[in-house]
């Protein structure tokens, strides 16, 4: 029977109740100085937010729709360019249009890249998806069509493999991977730097691996050092789940172009759809030409019904990432208290929203998948189950729901089958929801016996 014909909502904690929120309570005195500086930092960044807007004099009618081509488009233009100092780049593409944070990858390497350039990715095996836009295995082999994909380990083979990929245009893709402790070897991908290499992509995210993220600082390290050996070469830096969680972007240190997904942290909740691209002119130039076509780049691009959701949701990310943040670090101090291993620890330094959680067995992901789903403002009722997804190695399983489908910048969680079965949280809109969706998760694995430990019921 439907729980919501009984007046009932998903979050019940039952006879666990005061012992979850006493738990929680001491967390968040623990906790409070760190929240009051991700708090601080949302406030710097917004800062830097009005400045732009200000200073390109932001006004109803950048917010209002265009039509057919979209020349002399204001909003998009203006769009475009609070992006670019915000980010601390030259110019920007942002657009609606761009489809996911890997269309706006793909946009990015198909447009710095010509058949014959070498390709080096810094930081190990990228995100699953990107793995057919560059064509190659996940031991960095070039794999030109799926009948390739024989060679490859059971279970691990990229899927959706086919003639447009890089690869398959003669692009040369070196992978670099990284260091025995999981952290980017940045001598060994200067070392694999050579005449022909034309970009060097950086994710700064962990993606789905079990790995420390990359701070900018070390991002930064490693541009100082590709600029001595090899000036010509683009840096190009998958920003996803990074943005307004640092002081700085990696366009502030150097990278010649970030890239990022409108509905993860820029989007603030708000974006329905879209991607940007932020960084030096002629890299932006570049790939403009290839989102659109040579010779019309950025000059064209309707924006129907409007660009109000993309203003407003750009000039509300910085408090949402902090309450993502704060999210993830009571996420973490919590799970962390009831024996499970997480990445980053409660207090350690972050670049992304993404909070991994070891659990070590498939039963237990599952179970704290399906409490975070129940937790969700929509599709409360449904129960999340591996399936598989396009682009994915393996099969994946999504806990979201949320108010604009596959959003990242609300609270959502989603894991690979494969072990150590890891869960990957992200987002939060509200520090409240996630507290609340975690303490659900916590009565789940308790009432299950995936943690051993016991609360005080005094």
């Amino acid at each position: 029977m439907d729980l919501l014909e009984k007046g009932r909502t998903n979050v019940d904690f039952g006879g666990k109740r005061d012992a979850l929120f006493a738990l929680a309570d001491g967390i968040e005195r623990e906790l409070a100085p760190l929240h009051r500086a991700f708090e601080r930092r949302a406030e710097r960044h917004l800062e830097r937010i009005l400045t732009a807007m200000h200073r390109h004099r932001i006004s109803g009618q950048h917010l209002m729709p265009t039509t057919g081509y979209g020349l002399g488009d204001v909003g998009r233009e203006g769009l475009e360019a609070v992006y670019a100092e915000v980010f601390g780049g030259e110019a920007a593409l942002v657009s609606p249009h761009i489809l996911s944070g890997t269309h706006a990858l793909a946009v990015a390497l198909f447009g710095l890249l010509r058949p014959g350039d070498g390709l080096v990715l810094a930081t190990g095996v990228p995100y699953d998806t990107l793995l057919p836009v560059i064509g190659i295995d996940v031991e960095g082999r070039c794999v030109d069509s799926p009948p390739g994909e024989a060679s490859l380990p059971e279970g691990r083979r990229s899927r959706n493999l086919g003639p447009g990929s890089l690869c398959a245009l003669g692009v040369r893709p070196t992978l670099v991977p990284l260091r025995s402790d999981g952290r980017f070897d940045r001598e060994g991908a200067l070392e694999a730097i050579r005449e022909d290499t034309r970009v060097v992509f950086v994710q700064r995210s962990r993606g789905y691996a079990d790995v420390p993220s990359r701070r900018v600082e070390e991002i930064a390290a490693f541009v100082e050092g590709v600029r001595r050996k090899a000036p010509h070469v683009f840096v190009l830096v998958d920003n996803c789940y990074g943005e307004f969680v640092e002081e700085r972007e990696p366009t502030h240190v150097g990278a010649d172009l970030i890239v990022g997904s409108l509905i993860k942290n820029p989007g603030g909740g708000l974006a329905k759809s879209g991607g940007y691209l932020v960084g030096r002119e002629e890299a932006v130039a570049r790939a403009a030409e290839r989102y659109t076509a040579p010779g019309i780049g950025r000059e064209i691009g309707a924006t129907y019904p409007g660009l109000w959701d993309l203003y407003m949701g750009f000039f509300l990310a910085p408090h949402h990432v902090a309450e993502a943040l704060k999210g993830a670090s009571f996420a973490a101090a919590l799970l962390a208290r009831l024996g499970f291993a997480v990445s980053p620890a409660a207090d350690e330094p972050r670049t992304d929203v993404i909070q991994a959680i070891r659990f070590g067995d498939r039963a237990a992901l599952l179970e704290f998948l399906a409490a975070i789903q129940e937790t969700s403002p929509i599709d409360a009722f449904v129960t999340p189950v591996p399936d598989e997804m396009p682009g994915y190695a393996d099969p994946v399983v999504m806990a979201g729901g949320t108010f604009v489908q596959g959003s990242t910048a609300e609270l959502s969680a989603d894991a690979p089958i494969r072990p150590p079965y890891v869960a990957y949280l992200q987002g939060g809109l509200t520090y409240a929801h996630v507290k609340l969706a975690i303490l659900n998760a916590a009565r789940r694995l308790l009432e299950k016996g995936y943690s051993e430990i016991r609360l005080s019921t005094t």
